[in-house]
């Protein structure tokens, strides 16, 4: 069901935007919006993608918010309203992906010192493949995680190995720092950045929406050196002998038609995971399952109710 556009496109009452310092004073954007009291159902660790500010996901908040949930999510190191790493603050940068899950490892120590209930950790695309190695190196430990379209492995022009390879020749060209293309979210593409990530128009526009409102949280195209630090990310996640062994009870919502991300890595990684589920979309769906049109949404957001009431009923 559609929220309407007047609580999609303001910040909750309630909620409250913050900066957290990183262990080497890097600063951060956290968004905190706790259950009401005597509502508490639980806690929910929700991570974005590359690119991605929590102002895109408010509807999807309000439907956890109203069922006993509190929310919490911080822009990653160099993105949203978090301190940018280049000169140009529109590129999407960062030196070695570790420096990523180092940023996890801390807000999840102190964030879980003080969070109430059952705590879950969710993840959207790069958020989602930071949260599996997350799991997979011991930086976090949630009672359950769901992963939606992970960026488990990336798009590739004939395949993971050459992708990598191409993207480390052209960092070495000239500055790696530079942007990798100039526009879109996909280079060499004929479909519009709307088409690659949602079906649904107004969805869409809350997030232009919250770029003109807030131009300073807009990121662009990644970097070289991102594309290469992503490329080895997937790859060393995808080898790591400690993947079989992660048995934190996990759901994994995938698009098979997803374009902007590997739906087929993700699928064959989650399948390795002893303790993990799947549910899968087809061409309804574009790469933000949760931003998408009504029918799709309403599934996704049901699969992952019905799996958190698995480990959290309501009150």
């Amino acid at each position: 069901m559609t929220t309407p556009s007047s609580l999609r496109r303001t910040i909750p009452s309630g909620a409250r935007i913050s900066e957290w310092r990183a262990p080497d004073g890097w600063p951060l954007r956290r968004f905190d919006w706790p259950a009401e009291a005597g509502a508490q159902r639980g806690s929910i660790l929700f991570q974005g993608g590359r690119g991605d500010i929590v102002e895109k996901y408010f509807e999807t908040f309000h439907h956890w918010h109203a069922q006993g949930w509190s929310l919490t999510w911080f822009d990653w190191r160099g993105q949203g309203g978090s301190g940018r790493i280049t000169d140009n603050p529109h590129c999407g940068d960062i030196e070695d992906f570790a420096d990523y899950i180092g940023d996890l490892r801390a807000f999840w120590r102190d964030w879980a010192e003080s969070a109430t209930g059952p705590k879950v950790v969710m993840g959207h695309s790069m958020g989602g493949h930071l949260i599996l190695r997350g799991l997979v190196e011991g930086a976090i430990s949630p009672d359950a995680a769901v992963l939606i379209a992970p960026m488990l492995g990336l798009k590739a022009p004939i395949n993971a190995g050459f992708g990598e390879w191409l993207a480390r020749l052209m960092g070495s060209i000239g500055k790696p720092t530079r942007l990798a293309w100039k526009a879109n979210e996909k280079p060499h593409t004929t479909a519009t950045r709307e088409a690659l990530l949602t079906h649904d128009h107004e969805r869409y526009l809350d997030e232009i929406y919250w770029q003109t409102e807030k131009p300073e949280l807009l990121l662009g195209p990644p970097s070289w050196r991102w594309l290469i630090e992503a490329f080895r990310s997937t790859r060393g996640l995808r080898e790591n002998p400690a993947l079989p062994l992660m048995k934190v009870p996990l759901l994994a919502v995938i698009a098979d038609a997803d374009r902007l991300v590997d739906p087929k890595a993700a699928a064959a990684i989650v399948g390795k995971l002893p303790n993990a589920r799947t549910v899968r979309f087809g061409d309804e769906s574009a790469h933000e399952i949760l931003r998408e049109v009504d029918p799709v949404r309403d599934r996704a957001i049901a699969a992952i109710d019905a799996f958190l009431t698995e480990r959290a009923p309501p009150l």
